[in-house]
């Protein structure tokens, strides 16, 4: 009777603090490359998002670690680990899609359960981890429900609850909350915040919505084209953007495209295609060359509005009110300036008074909270 002989590729394992590892990764679907050579560590307990608009590559990038695709080129591992030829059903990760895939034949219990029991697992032990999985999402009283009797903010509580279920070294989270209305979603991010916290398991969400990644994140990474604009601290991400993609993508920005006239170790000045003068703080990657083009970042809650000019600020231009926007909390006004430039500027609401439409009025703001990035 003869044995067939199976040669399975070595494993390769590093000594790691990283719970994920992207290296040099490449994906490419029918010639056009959707991830092009992404570098990524994702360490042990950290809730991670990988933030861009549709199309960048990032739902691919989350489809790698998951295992339901295989690099082109480079290497996926999970806790040192290569996944290198390991299926999505061996890998020790887990994914709440978008569409929560709930079973609507089975109630919250057996969905709960279903991969436990696929497992082998006793009835003894699948009874305590699914009673766990339960009490962690609050979905307890639902236990013996069917998915169409839930509300969307409870199937997501069931769709974690199943993903958790198994304790997975990594939870994958595919556009978590794209489905549910405004205020659940607002609801949800804290009972998803709280959840990580207490589990200390890492989380790597794929989103589309800035305010979701930076609330709910330790960091950050955002694509654009298939590759990494900028990984760091949500606070990182929108103080310090590295390039004029993620300065524009992460929440406002008015931004001026112009080039260098004088430049020292504390400030930049930059004469804009309209004729601004503006004082920036120096480049991030060194002072900035004369004649450099740059693109300037300022944020609209950075700037100030007046009907009289600033004697304080470096950057003080004369414009017109041309739009209010009253938002609650804060208002948005749109100022025309002489120069054509429209800005945008974001103040708190104070119950003050609105200059009438066509006001002759001043934006000014200081030099240090005014970006220049390599254009």
């Amino acid at each position: 009777m003869s044995q067939t002989v199976t040669h399975h590729r070595p494993v390769t394992e590093t000594d790691t603090n990283f719970d994920v590892e992207l290296r040099k990764v490449f994906k490419v679907f029918n010639g056009e490359p959707a991830v092009r050579g992404i570098d990524l560590n994702i360490a042990q307990g950290e809730f991670f998002s990988i933030l861009g608009p549709s199309g960048c590559g990032k739902t691919t990038t989350l489809r790698l670690i998951a295992g339901f695709e295989e690099p082109t080129a480079g290497e996926v591992l999970i806790r040192g680990r290569s996944m290198s030829h390991v299926p999505a059903y061996r890998r020790p990760v887990n994914t709440v899609f978008q569409s929560y895939a709930l079973f609507g034949h089975m109630t919250v219990w057996d969905n709960i359960a279903f991969g436990l029991r696929i497992k082998g697992q006793n009835r003894s032990q699948v009874q305590d981890q699914v009673s766990d999985a339960l009490r962690l999402v609050k979905m307890e009283n639902f236990a013996r429900r069917y998915p169409a009797q839930l509300s969307g903010g409870q199937q997501q509580r069931v769709a974690l609850a199943r993903a958790l279920v198994n304790r997975p070294t990594v939870v994958l989270l595919d556009e978590p909350l794209g489905a549910l209305d405004l205020k659940l979603r607002k609801e949800m991010q804290v009972e998803l915040s709280n959840l990580h916290h207490e589990l200390g398991v890492t989380f790597v969400m794929v989103t589309h919505d800035q305010e979701e990644a930076l609330s709910l994140s330790d960091k950050i990474a955002v694509m654009h084209e298939g590759r990494i604009e900028q990984i760091g601290s949500p606070s990182q991400i929108y103080e310090s953007p590295q390039t004029p993609f993620v300065a524009d993508f992460i929440g406002d920005t008015n931004l001026f495209q112009g080039q260098v006239e004088k430049s020292d170790r504390s400030f930049l000045s930059v004469m804009t295609e309209t004729g601004l003068q503006i004082i920036a703080k120096p480049l991030e990657a060194g002072n900035g060359s004369i004649s450099q083009q740059v693109v300037i970042s300022i944020r609209p809650e950075k700037i100030q509005v007046s009907l009289e000019a600033s004697t304080t600020a470096a950057n003080c231009f004369e414009g017109r009110l041309k739009h209010v926007m009253y938002m609650g909390t804060h208002v948005h006004y749109v100022v025309e300036l002489n120069s054509g430039d429209s800005v945008t500027v974001m103040q708190p609401n104070k119950l003050e008074s609105v200059p009438d439409r066509q006001t002759p009025i001043y934006v000014a703001w200081n030099s240090i909270d005014c970006l220049a990035l390599a254009a």
